[in-house]
């Protein structure tokens, strides 16, 4: 086996073992003991996972029956105890083609196109995301430079690859330290709504999370631990905010701009290229509002939490009913002594039971005590969301329906409905306001475990669904004239998400702003390349955001990956700039259009941050998580 393989002894009486099984997720576990053990028998056919399309709630096991169930505690038993009786001996390192059965096994398909993809998620049998060259073998005596604009997870995994490509860089960060959103947003009952398995790197897997959907502090505190383990914080200049960046075409050379936030002085610094890594979510969105101003009781953004404002018997308004407001509000309404909801637009609620819940003392046992464990769970996250309901999300053109776009889509519209009918069972007031009358996937669904829907049927808490007018230096007066007396206003109201790269200015070829050139429709080659703007790269660009499939943390891993191998490409090439044309990057983003009119979020008119001002779909992928894997 690999070096990196550690045993932790163990001495647990049979009995026990069956009890730590009973919270084994069996299809990740069993090539994870046939890895370990060599034993490929573990693989039954009869075992293999059916993973049926995710059409309403996920299954347990991957929707094994009971008897597979049975039988896969029983080998993993068997292979467990066997284990621990050799001698904790551990099997040859599998090669390729053993890797490819095992992936096939948790899949239930032969890899195929889908194998390199694969691979690089389970990080076995190296780091494929390792650049395999390294500046100063293949071009020592060139000075190159690369300036990297953000140090949240983007800007984190740029520069752990250009370390270990040997490429000279610094980060411009504009926070008193790394993570990004989640070193912005502190807000009560901050986390994750995807998987934090999946939410983490493939070159940096965690065996320890507490939880399956880790609130903020954990997230924050892996995103640290990867700074430190990885050395990168001697590469970043915190408190750091970017202003301008200008292309000068005599020497082709990016001229940044910057003011330290602490005594407001300004730096100039060059390099060769520019990797922006400012992410997507990462300016408030304050709703443009009469008479905004004139409160006089504090009001704050979710991402600008007001730790300093004691919310303590104080008469709340909760402006929105997305993410930060489904956290935030379950998370204060024992504080309040009267709260006020403001929703625009209801959200589809998804059924998640366990989304608060501590991940299980058998799975924790195992994780520990089963190397690689962690790693075949963290794929088996993965494979389910690969595609993830996204064929729910695909408008069938033959299916015509007022709500729905497709058939399997309805039936995902009847199972939400029944989740909602069931949960305001009891409060058919709620259930008319709280249910949505568009088609599911069109926004961000909600992860419901039912403490919002408890919070809003508390006796001091009101829904308010009439629109906002105006805000009075006592509350907020809705359309019908109603004045909501408050003294705390939180906005739970988003993020300015298709305005990319702003408040910054990029000057291009030709003097050109990249502002001016998009003009509200910023696009760019895979989210990465801009025409006009040689040798700047975007990680997380325009269409590269996911909602319903996949980690948004590989797309940052992909776009990384490519953009070193472009650094390589000049480097061995004694080439200056790469551009992308004109003519391939407009073909690309005309089928981007075309395959986002085809998905949930683009047939439907609903609002929604996936869309700009014009309501062009500017933010999110349309298409399989293979396809970027092929593109970059």
């Amino acid at each position: 086996m690999s070096t990196e393989l550690a045993i932790e002894p163990f001495d647990e009486s049979e009995d026990e073992l069956r009890a730590i099984l009973l919270d084994a997720d069996l299809p990740a576990l069993l090539p994870a003991l046939a890895q370990l053990t060599g034993d490929f028998s573990l693989l039954d056919e009869e075992l293999r996972p059916p993973l049926r399309p995710m059409t309403a709630a996920v299954e347990p096991q991957g929707g094994m029956t009971p008897a597979a169930q049975e039988k896969a505690r029983e080998l993993a038993l068997a292979a467990l105890i066997g284990f621990r009786d050799s001698g904790y001996r551990a099997g040859e390192e599998p090669n390729p083609e053993q890797l490819t059965l095992l992936a096939e096994f948790i899949t239930g398909v032969t890899p195929g196109e889908y194998r390199p993809l694969l691979s690089h998620e389970l990080g076995l049998p190296t780091d494929m995301g390792l650049p395999l060259w390294n500046k100063n073998d293949i071009a020592p005596d060139r000075d190159f430079r690369v300036i990297v604009i953000g140090a949240g997870q983007s800007g984190l995994v740029a520069s752990h690859r250009m370390a270990q490509a040997g490429v000279e860089f610094i980060v411009l960060e504009k926070n008193a330290d790394i993570g990004g959103t989640w070193y912005e947003n502190t807000y009560p009952g901050c986390r994750l709504d995807t998987s934090n398995f999946a939410y983490s790197y493939s070159f940096a897997q965690k065996t320890d999370w507490k939880e399956q959907f880790s609130s903020r502090g954990p997230i924050f505190n892996y995103f640290s631990d990867v700074a430190d383990k990885f050395g990168l914080r001697k590469y970043i200049r915190f408190e750091t905010e970017v202003i301008s960046a200008v292309f000068d075409e005599t020497r082709d050379m990016w001229v940044v701009t910057s003011r330290n936030l602490i005594d407001g002085t300004e730096h100039v610094d060059e390099a060769n290229a520019v990797i922006t890594a400012v992410g997507q979510l990462n300016r408030p969105n304050i709703p443009d509002i009469a008479g905004i101003d004139t409160f006089e009781g504090p009001a704050f953004h979710t991402a600008r939490w007001r730790h300093d404002v004691d919310l303590t018997g104080k008469r709340v308004a909760v402006v929105g009913t997305g993410a930060s407001a489904f956290q935030v509000i379950p998370s204060i309404v024992d504080e309040v002594s009267d709260m006020t909801v403001f929703q625009r637009t209801p959200p589809w609620m998804q059924p998640t039971p366990t989304y608060h819940s501590p991940i299980s003392p058998g799975l924790r046992w195992l994780f520990d005590h089963v190397p690689y464990y962690n790693r075949w769970f963290r794929f088996y996250q993965f494979w389910i969301s690969v595609e993830g309901r996204r064929p729910v999300m695909v408008v069938d053109p033959e299916w015509k329906h007022e709500v729905s776009i497709s058939p399997m889509n309805e039936e995902f519209r009847q199972y939400l409905l029944g989740h909602l009918e069931k949960t305001y069972a009891d409060r058919p007031d709620l259930l008319e306001k709280v249910t949505p009358h568009y088609t599911p996937g069109a926004k961000r669904m909600m992860r419901d475990n039912g403490v919002y829907p408890a919070a809003l049927k508390r006796d001091h808490v009101h829904l308010e669904t009439t629109a906002i007018t105006e805000i009075t230096p006592t509350g907020i007066r809705t359309a019908d004239g109603v004045l909501h007396e408050v003294d705390v206003i939180v906005f739970a109201t988003g993020f300015k998400a298709s305005e990319f790269l702003a408040p910054m200015t990029f000057t291009g070829r030709g003097g050109i702003d990249i502002h001016e050139q998009w003009d509200g429709e910023a696009r760019a080659y895979m989210g990465i390349h801009v025409p006009n703007f040689p040798n700047l790269f975007i990680i997380l660009g325009p269409n590269t955001n996911l909602v319903i499939n996949g980690s948004i943390l590989l797309f940052s891993e992909l776009a990384t990956n490519y953009i070193l191998e472009c650094f390589k490409y000049l480097l061995e090439d004694d080439m200056s700039t790469v551009e992308i044309r004109q003519d391939v990057h407009d073909e690309f983003n005309a089928k981007v259009d075309v395959a986002s009119r085809g998905m949930a979020w683009g047939a439907s008119t609903v609002n929604s941050w996936y869309k700009n001002a014009s309501g062009r779909v500017s933010q999110v992928w349309p298409y399989q998580l293979v396809d970027y894997w092929d593109l970059t």
